[in-house]
């Protein structure tokens, strides 16, 4: 044990993006193996961590609502399972988070939150845990734990649980848009059972990992999930013809859904087309950001 951090912690939780995501049918055991490159916003929750009597949490931001009375929110979830782990109980800890990612929203917001706040309360209590540990913690939020808790480009294979670091990735200038309107993942995957499955290959890597050869590689991928989201809720199917008017390079769903992504050849391009989605779909949720690691900077 090592001594404990005096003051309180905060860090970023960012948003995930899945650049392409390839599905096949649920195996024996009704889950779903896909394939997916997935790369992390400099845009997100944020997460405080500080000393108190007891485990306690606080949500505010302009998605707090969503969360009120969550008592198995997935910050209290890992939580819960650090103190089992660790052997201290309840950590007596503070945490507030700053919601300001959508719910429902395909971009691991619930998981991204678990994994800084697991991060910071590490560190606020000295524990001395290494990474196999901490990634075997944060699976009790689902098998997007690890990945949310690294918060770095990776390759994701089998259930999403095995992870392929990928620093070649570079910074991706990118525009996310959500309509405000949740995309419920068992509800997408239900969709898309019901329909012709797809195999979850993972395609060979770009040639070179310039930014404009990645953008075009990434074109000839796809989303599974795509169609059936956008054959429960019409609204994704507006975003992306939205997002695809402002010229974006690419545009694509992440995850089950809701939000889109566009990615564009600069930040300037991506900034013009925030502007122009927020001047004329003011309902909506809407962020210029960069994508990759020098972006998202995770609690260590």
């Amino acid at each position: 044990m090592t001594t404990p951090w005096p003051d309180t912690l905060s860090a970023l939780a960012p948003a995930k993006v899945n650049l392409f995501l390839h599905v096949a049918a649920p195996g024996a055991d009704g889950y779903h193996p896909l394939s997916s490159l997935v790369a992390f916003a400099d845009v997100g929750d944020r997460v405080w961590v500080t000393h108190a009597d007891r485990l306690s949490l606080t949500v505010t931001g302009p998605f707090a609502d969503a969360l009120a009375g969550d008592d198995d929110n997935l910050i209290l979830r890992v939580m819960r399972e650090l103190g089992h782990v660790a052997g201290i109980g309840e950590p007596s800890l503070a945490i507030t988070l700053e919601k300001s990612l959508p719910i429902a929203a395909g971009l691991g917001g619930g998981s991204s939150d678990a994994g800084s706040a697991l991060r910071l309360a590490v560190r606020a209590l000295g524990l001395d845990l290494t990474e196999v540990e901490l990634a075997r913690i944060s699976r009790v939020v689902g098998a997007d734990g690890p990945m949310c808790l690294s918060a770095r480009s990776a390759w994701a294979e089998d259930i999403g649980d095995r992870l392929t670091f990928e620093p070649a990735l570079p910074p991706l200038h990118a525009v996310l848009a959500n309509p405000g309107r949740p995309s419920p993942t068992g509800a997408v995957y239900r969709a898309y059972d019901a329909g012709a499955t797809r195999s979850a290959d993972r395609p060979a890597p770009p040639k070179d990992w310039s930014p404009a050869t990645v953008i075009d590689w990434l074109a000839c991928q796809r989303n599974d999930l795509q169609s059936p989201a956008v054959s429960l809720e019409p609204e994704i199917g507006a975003a992306l013809s939205a997002m695809a008017a402002t010229g974006a390079r690419l545009t694509r769903m992440s995850g089950s859904g809701a939000t889109v992504f566009g990615l564009f050849d600069d930040g300037e391009s991506a900034t013009r087309a925030a502007a122009n989605l927020c001047s004329n779909h003011g309902d909506w949720w809407v962020e210029a950001t960069v994508l990759g690691d020098d972006a998202a900077k995770p609690a260590q």
